[in-house]
């Protein structure tokens, strides 16, 4: 009794330490100067009450897991319905149906709506790229945002400088991303677990500090603007076109509407994220998407049986780094705008936490994470101070919970009979 009293007392102290200075304090701007003011007293009895409740759990803990054990289960998924929403081919129709669904939605939907699915579309190509190298290789990647970074200034450069159209750029971005990721898998070759993730970690960062100081040619902190949209085949959306060009509505006979802008911005970001989805669905069947499995399974085993690290770590980064690309240069085209200061770290724990959260491998399960991330903040605006805290505690449950992720991929296994 008397340990468990002390981790008990420990454990409330430890409530106090962590969310006293995260909720209890603020930072407020009073001229020039930098003070710290006491939060609301609400506040401070919320994390009291919190301490209290730690301090019980902690105490109890041997009455409480007895009594838990005791109680009936609650009820679960059965296991037929489990593996059925697993199965390749259910994943297969649920996609069709949501292919479907998003031709049709957009035009039915509001301006603001379709506008936060352009934005989910962004980081399904970008979950799915990182999918390839964390998911089907098992190479952790930290510094994935840079490929993502390649990819929009690209085409925000080739734009600004030499006036190349969208269509024409986004290819280039995608092999110019492909050829940083191909570039970076060189030195990574014999690294493994966390001193890989330490230097692909280091290769973000030189690469937003790159553009960050580059002024002359990036514009350095400041970014590039102005950066045209994509076209319908040589047709605006503007209201009026430049000279040379003529708008959408005009062509058609149309009246002017704004929200046809936003729509063939999710229509394309929907392609490019088909695009995707089909691309690495025709490769997980072929030997090379095979071979990345093996990969991740086990590197020596691999080798084993006569493949070749090299070449699989190689083709796993670039194709990673290419559907990236194909992202940053639809980013770039979206916003108009690109800023080092939008290929931050914390882009590349977003993306590498769609990847965990919807399971390893998963493609479907990308689809859901992705749109669980991006919706997520936007419902709960009013909470947007603690936004971090709820997506480190969202990711804390789903380890305890879940850890296989929403949709785990369905491995391909083989039982003997009894």
């Amino acid at each position: 009794m008397t340990r468990n009293l002390k981790q008990a007392l420990f454990s409330a102290l430890l409530v106090w330490a962590v969310a006293y200075p995260v909720l209890g304090l603020k930072l407020t701007i009073v001229g020039i100067n930098l003070e710290v003011h006491g939060t609301s007293t609400a506040t401070l009895i919320t994390i009291a009450v919190c301490s209290v409740l730690m301090f019980l759990r902690v105490l109890f803990d041997q009455q409480i897991s007895s009594a838990w054990k005791a109680s009936p289960n609650l009820p679960v998924m059965p296991a037929k319905a489990s593996h059925f929403l697993t199965l390749p081919t259910t994943q297969r129709w649920i996609i069709i149906a949501l292919i479907i669904g998003s031709l049709v939605w957009p035009f039915f939907g509001s301006r603001g709506a379709v506008d936060i699915a352009t934005l989910v579309l962004i980081y399904v190509m970008l979950g799915l790229g990182l999918n390839i190298v964390v998911g089907l290789a098992g190479l952790l990647d930290l510094g994935y945002v840079g490929f993502y970074a390649v990819g929009a200034y690209s085409y925000a450069l080739l734009s600004h400088y030499y006036g190349l159209s969208f269509w024409i750029c986004l290819p280039i971005a995608g092999m110019m991303a492909a050829t940083f990721g191909f570039l970076l898998g060189f030195p990574v070759l014999r690294l493994r677990g966390d001193y890989l993730a330490i230097v692909t970690l280091g290769f973000g960062e030189i690469i937003r500090l790159f553009l960050r100081n580059l002024t002359d040619l990036t514009g350095g902190p400041n970014g590039i603007s102005n950066i045209e949209k994509p076209t319908f085949f040589g047709l605006t959306f503007e209201r009026k076109a430049a000279e040379g060009l003529q708008t959408f509505h005009e062509y058609f006979g149309l009246e002017y509407n704004s929200i046809n802008k936003v729509i063939f911005l999710y229509l394309v970001a929907l392609f490019l994220a088909l695009f995707a989805l089909f691309v690495i669905n025709r490769l997980l069947r072929m030997p090379l998407g095979r071979a990345w499995e093996a990969l991740r399974e086990d590197e020596i085993a691999c080798r084993a049986l006569g493949l070749n690290p090299t070449i699989i770590k190689l083709s796993a980064f670039t194709l990673g780094a290419c559907f990236a690309g194909f992202a940053g240069s639809f980013f770039a085209a979206r916003q108009g705008l690109v800023t080092p200061e939008s290929f931050t770290f914390i882009e590349s724990a977003t993306i590498l936490a769609i990847v965990v959260l919807g399971g390893m491998g998963s493609q479907l399960g990308v689809v859901l994470a992705a749109t669980v991330m991006i919706l997520l903040p936007e419902m709960m605006r009013e909470f947007s101070e603690y936004r971090m805290l709820m997506f480190g505690a969202l990711m804390v449950l789903m380890m305890i919970w879940r850890p296989q992720g929403l949709l785990p991929m369905q491995r391909p296994h083989m039982e003997l009979r009894k």
